[in-house]
């Protein structure tokens, strides 16, 4: 079995646990390395379901800080075993997983073994299945078992945000949209109706439209709506009946599932729109007391996370979130996939000193 020395630097750690595959669904070997590496600790409570492990404090602190990150990672393309580079004099640890979010899992695990005596108590999760449908997300599971583990009075989410804080989060939408014909020969191609070819004002309206910023409570997210997925034909030489073009629409805050449905289906009015999934955003959250000392103890200032993290989800639940980790997440499941060392050595000092302010 895969083993993790809790002892070692948190560069060490993340290089360690980077190697250690965890693609979505595959995430057991990792898990039953962390789960063995906190197990022993006196002052944590210890909690495992499936490849999902929680581990708490239980110090009778006024307050409760959730400190959660993922362990999977999407498809490894030859980039492991991770790698140390130097860069226009800047040193990386480079590999699948580094950036997403395995920088961020190590410092986690680091301070959980370290920090006996935090100034708040503490539900450490390290969750699988984050980059795959949410209906497969460990917390989705954890949160219909042991509701009561989400209770907190602020949540950090490891995710990769170049070592400072960004604040809520957008939503995310998906829909298919069809356009249906009449297969034919394609040689006698005027017996049929090609649905590819009915497809082409829906790729015309995304191209034209023109995503809006929109502020909220201080921070301004970009929306973006766009195709990602088109299907369509069963033979070179059959013309196609059905064409699928899959959207992805990813929103403010400011807005509901319901309002993003509503729009998507405005925008491509008179076509067939089937919405597959969609996940809440979440508001910043910056103005919890926890949160402004938090950001006062890091660095201050916070910027808006465009993609979707699991923050919505302590939002939802009214546990006000912000998203803090090593690595650029422009380089979240890219194949040249790395995180400045310095990044994850400060992300480490700005949380044990937070943790551990008297």
């Amino acid at each position: 079995m895969a083993r993790l020395d809790l002892t070692a630097g948190s560069v060490d750690l993340t290089r360690a646990i980077c190697d250690i595959p965890s693609v979505s669904g595959d995430e057991a070997t990792l898990a039953d390395a962390i789960f063995a590496a906190v197990s022993p600790l006196a002052h944590l409570d210890v909690y495992r379901d499936g490849d999902t492990i929680v581990a708490r404090t239980h110090l009778g602190r006024a307050q409760r800080v959730v400190i959660a990150g993922h362990i999977d990672t999407v498809p490894i393309n030859e980039n492991l075993p991770t790698r140390d580079i130097v860069d226009d004099g800047i040193a990386y640890l480079w590999g699948r997983g580094t950036v997403d979010m395995k920088g961020g899992t190590a410092v986690q695990l680091k301070l959980a073994a370290e920090l006996s005596d935090p100034r708040v108590d503490i539900t450490w999760m390290w969750y699988d299945n984050e980059e795959v449908d949410s209906d497969r997300n460990g917390l989705t599971r954890l949160a219909r078992t042991r509701p009561d583990l989400f209770a907190g009075d602020f949540a950090i989410l490891g995710e990769p945000s170049n070592g400072g804080v960004e604040g809520g989060c957008n939503g995310t939408l998906r829909a298919v949209v069809r356009t249906h014909g009449v297969r034919s020969h394609s040689a006698r191609a005027w017996m049929g109706e090609n649905a590819i070819h009915r497809a082409a004002p829906i790729l015309t309206r995304l191209a034209e439209y023109r995503p809006r910023e929109i502020e909220v409570d201080g921070l301004v997210y970009r929306e973006g709506l766009n195709a990602v997925r088109i299907a369509g034909g069963v033979a070179g030489n059959v013309i196609p009946d059905l064409c699928e073009v899959e959207v992805n629409f990813r929103f403010a805050p400011s807005r509901t599932v319901e309002d993003a449905e509503a729009h998507v289906r405005r925008v491509l009015e008179g076509f067939e729109v089937e919405i597959v999934d969609a996940a809440a955003g979440a508001r910043p959250g910056l103005d919890a007391p926890l949160a402004q000392e938090f950001l006062a103890a890091v660095g201050g200032g916070a910027r808006p996370k465009y993609g979707w993290t699991d923050v919505a989800r302590f939002s939802a639940l009214g546990v006000p979130a912000v998203n803090y980790g090593p690595g650029d997440p422009s380089l979240a499941h890219h194949d040249q996939e790395r995180v400045p060392v310095a990044q994850i050595e400060d992300v480490e000092r700005g949380l044990r000193a937070w943790l551990t302010a008297s």
